[in-house]
């Protein structure tokens, strides 16, 4: 199966926010690209920086923490 078009900053910010319910801007994507290593990761076309869906999905789970119940299990799980 041939990968789909990379997505620029913007679109994968509306990504984002659409597919996980995750606030994202596309600033905040800029910012991690920039100053951390903790963002999705991407690749350069020039000066533009395009992400892949597969990697926006793994950042976006990898932020999910555990399913639990009730607040007190928030210290089990970890």
């Amino acid at each position: 199966m041939i990968d789909e078009r990379p997505l620029r900053r913007t679109e994968a910010a509306e990504y984002i926010t659409a597919k996980f319910g995750i606030p994202c801007s596309p600033k905040t994507l800029a910012k991690l690209a920039c100053v951390s290593s903790k963002g999705p990761p991407f690749r350069k076309a020039g000066r533009f920086p395009l992400y892949s869906r597969q990697g926006l999905d793994d950042w976006a789970l990898a932020k999910f923490g555990p399913e639990i119940r009730n607040t007190a299990e928030i210290r089990q799980a970890a």
